[in-house]
């Protein structure tokens, strides 16, 4: 169950639940809930990676895992994992697992690297003109992207 501690009626809810899981017989586990990333953050970041995908020549795909993960921000989004063999391989994490601060800083990352190294400017989330620009762009190249 999810509870909303800033609710003094949730914080009752979960004190009794808490009561209830205590006095049964099974393990419990009790977690804090991270903010994810924001659905507005989420459709930016797409129409950043389309609009990347139509400038540079290649795929909407290719912009999101070569550029904005693997080269912006390895830091964010590769793991470390043990495989079925026990060998060590590395993986990428889904940009639905960052928190609201860290798709912030991701993509940060990534327009300052399209700027200075792909010479490519990718809009800010203010500039309404440029980025309605960037759909229209997204849209002319849909084939391509």
């Amino acid at each position: 169950m999810l509870f909303n501690p800033r609710d003094p009626y949730d914080l009752i809810r979960a004190d009794e639940y808490y009561k209830k899981v205590c006095a049964g017989q099974y393990p419990f586990e009790i977690s804090r809930r991270q903010p994810r990333r924001t659905l507005s953050q989420n459709r930016y970041l797409h129409l950043l990676l389309g609009y990347f995908a139509s400038q540079y020549g290649c795929s909407a795909g290719e912009a999101k895992l070569d550029f904005y993960k693997r080269t912006c921000n390895r830091d964010l989004f590769e793991r470390k994992a043990t495989n079925r063999q026990g060998r060590e391989v590395k993986r990428l994490r889904s940009s639905a697992e960052l928190t609201t601060e860290e798709m912030t800083l991701s993509i940060d990352r990534f327009r300052s690297w399209s700027a200075s190294v792909a010479g490519i400017y990718l809009p800010a989330p203010g500039e309404e003109q440029m980025l309605l620009y960037a759909q229209q762009e997204i849209e002319r190249n849909k084939e391509f992207i």
